[in-house]
């Protein structure tokens, strides 16, 4: 049970870290700067998955 508790958490925090690096690139390709909504969207997702990353690799 255990294995699949850090299997799925870590599915889910590489997910939010490529939804976020993708909702940065789509809006830059759109001409969105860096106030714009999809990039500070995109990098606070991307830092909640990068975080969650994280503090999975320390309790190991």
């Amino acid at each position: 049970m255990e294995r699949l508790y850090l299997a799925s958490a870590v599915a889910l925090a590489l997910a939010l870290l490529a939804l976020g690096l993708a909702m940065i690139a789509v809006t830059t390709a759109s001409g969105g700067g860096p106030g714009a909504i999809g990039v500070v969207g995109g990098v606070a997702l991307a830092t909640l998955g990068f975080l969650r990353l994280v503090l999975l690799r320390r309790r190991r």
